[in-house]
C-alpha cells in the first residue's frame, strides 16, 4: 500500500489554482452563518500573496465580494425562514420569545453600526446577517452597511497579515 505523499510543488500548486476560490467559499459560507475559518482563510491568502501566489488586490476583492454575498444570503435565510424557526424547533420557542423582540429593538437602533462592527467579531460576525433577517432590518440598510464592513475587514486583515510578514522579514535581517 502506497502512502498519499504531498510535496511543497503539489501544495503549492493546488492553493495557486484553488485558492481564491476556497477563499470565496469559506467566507462565503462563514457570512452564512456556517462555522467555518473564513477569516483564517484570509489570513493564509494573504500569506500566499506576500510571497507572489496571488496578488493582495484580488484576495481582498474575493474575500470582501464573498463576504457581501454571504452576508446577503444568510439575511435572506433569517428573513424568509429564521423566525418560523424560532418559533417552531425543539427549544427554539422559549429562545425566540426572549430574543427576537431584544434583536428587532437592537437592529431598529443600531442595525447599520452592528452589521458593520460585527464583521470584525468572530462569533458575532457568523450570526449577525441572519439575525438582521430575522428582525426584519430593512435590506438595503443592510446592503451598504455589510459592504463597507466587508470592504473594510477584508482590507485590514489582509493588510495587516501582509505588513505582519514584511516587519517579520525586516526584523530578521536585523538579528
Amino acid at each position: 500500500m502506497t502512502a498519499l505523499r504531498l510535496d511543497r510543488y503539489d501544495v503549492t500548486h493546488v492553493m495557486a489554482t484553488y485558492g481564491l476560490g476556497i477563499l470565496f467559499a469559506a467566507v462565503a459560507l462563514e457570512s452564512i452563518g456556517v462555522p467555518v475559518p473564513g477569516e483564517s482563510s484570509l489570513i493564509a491568502a494573504s500569506a500566499l500573496a506576500s510571497q507572489g501566489d496571488f496578488h493582495i488586490r484580488t484576495v481582498v476583492a474575493v474575500a470582501a465580494t464573498a463576504a457581501i454575498v454571504g452576508d446577503n444570503v444568510g439575511y435572506v435565510i433569517g428573513r424568509c425562514g429564521g423566525r418560523r424557526l424560532l418559533e417552531r424547533w425543539g427549544p427554539l420557542p422559549r429562545l425566540g420569545e426572549r430574543v427576537v423582540p431584544r434583536a428587532e429593538r437592537f437592529f431598529a437602533r443600531y442595525g447599520g453600526a452592528a452589521v458593520f462592527l460585527a464583521r470584525f467579531i468572530t462569533g458575532i460576525r457568523v450570526a449577525a446577517a441572519w439575525m438582521a433577517g430575522v428582525s426584519r432590518m430593512d435590506w438595503w440598510r443592510l446592503l451598504l452597511w455589510n459592504a463597507l464592513g466587508a470592504v473594510v475587514w477584508a482590507t485590514v486583515v489582509a493588510l495587516g497579515d501582509l505588513l505582519g510578514h514584511a516587519a517579520g522579514a525586516a526584523l530578521s535581517h536585523l538579528r
